[in-house]
């Protein structure tokens, strides 16, 4: 295991060459630096979990320190890497899912300008997110946290010369940050406090220092959680992530399914221990997950641009991982993570296939009938959307997303449990409105199927992954992470799974009624008044972007158009603009002419005489 720094410095070392390569490196051998140091990594990351498996560490733990930052009085921070189940699981995730990825990138992106640049941004984002989830203390975890928000950045506005696309990135640059700046209030606060940033003395810390519910944790959590909401996409910071998807669909995958968006799951279930100390915030995460999934899902029903649908659909999906954080269940969250990560790569590269045979159409109601011309992109959306809709025993998403609804269910908390089934029928319905739309009915576009290694291999892979045998990869949590209340099931586990398998079974069932055939009674829904108000309310996401663009944007732009020339400045310097133009004036009665000294002359003699008798009198 002592080459586990290996797994995130040859991402970097990729970064480096294509960087210094400024573009002047041939398709293949950009591809071949790209995705052979993800590769090179992959290997690495396979041998490291070998070896954790076969001759686990002490403890079940490594660490690696790699050098000391700094000494400073109080202040002593490692270059360390630390290795448990937890981060264990994530490093397999995001190298493993992301290797996949950026295999189909070179396929996808063949003949794109800026071809080198793209693998040179993706590879220093895989480095940046092992940083986050490797790194021993919270600051460098915080350094990896802001390396990812920098990569969507310019991978979102990868195709910058559109303006749309700089807005995007802007956007999510800018919502990322407000919640990053809540994330380091909270590192702050657990540094006065505590006097540590490392990870697991905070968590032996934290219950000696402070009680259940004491201000100073609470407010602790609560900053880390705002940090978690933007990077993770939830409420209140969700609107960033539909416009993500600017930037080129691999992305798309990347930022979803192996890093930036989960980033913020693994930072609340990295520090439970702090969570456990604030009940009332860790039951706010819950809530924030609950409403978030319930909301993304009629918005993902309305929607008409197949990357959007996804999109919302993530954001959904995060919101169950929160749910679960929120009720105690933290091995299901991560499970959700680990299969969620298999099956919306997967659905990610197919739309991506689907878009370059369709001669980058993404509106699916122009699409239509591209089953029988696209068996592998078909094939990949009815086993990823099955999975997505936890289609009952055959598919990964149905164990992952039944044990968060047995946790909910188990900790009493009803309200939870019922968001929970609500978006269980609103994923099913939504995505396979999106599989019957665009793979039948009539076809509308001249689709071609693509070809090669880099193509069908990822979504070959990811298929079985989304299946029964993602599943059976158990991550290795016993030990990192608190049981659950929910772990004794028998019958009403068992009735519970009946429902919510009948749920999304349910959901596909109305998707087949309304969206196969004429679609004559969803039109007609569709013009109706209260259907007219209720498609543009939800295809606006609910209208977050309004009411913050009126609530924050526009009194913003408002208060810096006053600012913009100073007025604290122009206030100070009206004196001396006075004086100047007095100054102005009086030069001008300089004239050098006689005439007009002795007429001014006496004007001054009749206001002297004037002044004098008015006084007088």
């Amino acid at each position: 295991m002592n080459l586990l720094f290996l797994t995130f410095v040859f991402p970097l070392i990729g970064f480096l060459l294509l960087s210094f390569s400024r573009g002047r490196w041939s398709e293949n051998l950009s591809a071949l630096v790209g995705v052979g140091s993800i590769g090179l990594s992959a290997i690495v990351t396979a041998y490291v979990i070998w070896q954790f498996n076969v001759a686990p560490p002490e403890g079940g733990v490594f660490v690696q320190v790699l050098w000391r930052w700094m000494a400073v009085e109080g202040f002593t921070p490692n270059f360390a890497l630390y290795l448990d189940g937890l981060s264990l699981t994530m490093l397999g995730v995001v190298v493993g899912v992301g290797f996949l990825i950026h295999l189909f990138a070179s396929w996808y992106m063949r003949g794109e300008a800026g071809y080198s640049r793209f693998f040179a941004y993706t590879n220093l984002f895989i480095a940046s997110m092992l940083f986050l989830v490797l790194g021993d203390n919270l600051l460098f975890l915080y350094f990896g946290w802001e390396g990812v928000g920098l990569c969507s950045y310019l991978l979102i506005g990868f195709y910058y010369s559109n303006r749309n696309n700089g807005n995007a990135a802007l956007k999510a640059f800018i919502v990322t940050r407000i919640g990053d700046v809540f994330m380091a209030i909270g590192l702050f606060i657990l540094f006065q406090q505590l006097g540590t940033l490392n990870i697991q003395e905070l968590l032996v810390k934290a219950p000696e220092h402070f009680k259940v519910g004491d201000f100073w944790i609470v407010l602790a959590t609560l900053m880390l959680l705002g940090g978690a909401v933007g990077k993770s996409a939830q409420l209140p910071l969700q609107t960033w992530l539909a416009d993500a998807m600017a930037g080129p669909t691999p992305v798309s995958a990347l930022i979803h399914a192996a890093t930036m968006v989960t980033a913020g799951v693994y930072l609340i279930a990295r520090t439970h221990g702090l969570f456990a100390l604030a009940p009332d915030i860790l039951h706010l995460v819950g809530i924030v997950g609950g409403v978030t999934l319930v909301l993304a899902g009629f918005a993902a029903l309305v929607q008409t641009d197949i990357k959007r649908i996804l999109a919302y659909s993530t954001m959904s999906q995060i919101g169950y991982m929160f749910l679960a954080l929120g009720v105690g269940a933290w091995e299901g969250a991560i499970f959700h993570l680990m299969t969620h990560a298999f099956f919306k790569a997967l659905l990610f590269l197919a739309s991506g296939a689907v878009i370059v045979a369709c001669h980058h159409e993404q509106n699916i109601f122009k699409m239509g009938g591209l089953w029988k011309k696209l068996p592998l992109a078909y094939a990949s959306f009815i086993v990823g959307g099955a999975a997505l809709a936890a289609l009952p025993l055959v598919t990964a998403g149905f164990y992952s997303k039944d044990e968060i609804l047995w946790e909910a269910f188990a900790s009493g908390n009803q309200g939870l449990l019922y968001a929970g089934l609500v978006g269980a029928f609103m994923t099913s319905l939504y995505t396979f409105r999106l599989i019957f739309i665009a793979f039948h009915g009539e076809a509308k576009t001249e689709a071609h199927a693509g070809h090669g290694i880099a193509h069908w291999l990822p979504l070959s892979v990811l298929i079985v992954l989304s299946t029964f045998v993602g599943a059976m990869i158990t991550p290795p949590l016993a030990d990192v992470l608190p049981q659950s209340v929910g772990h004794a099931g028998g019958e009403a586990k068992h009735s519970l799974e009946i429902a919510s398998g009948a749920i999304a079974l349910a959901g596909i069932l109305l998707a087949a009624l309304l969206f196969l055939g004429k679609r004559r009674f969803v039109t007609a829904i569709a013009n109706s008044g209260i259907g007219r108000f209720l498609s543009a309310w939800w295809f606006a996401a609910w209208g977050f972007d309004w009411i913050y663009d009126k609530l924050f944007v526009k009194p913003y732009l408002a208060i810096s158009h006053i600012l913009r020339k100073d007025p604290l400045d122009q206030t100070i310097g009206l004196i001396p603009r006075m004086a100047k133009g007095g100054h102005t004036a009086l030069s001008r009665t300089e004239t050098g002419q006689l005439r007009w000294y002795a007429a001014s002359m006496a004007a001054g003699a009749v206001l002297v005489i004037g002044a004098i008798v008015l006084v007088a009198v």
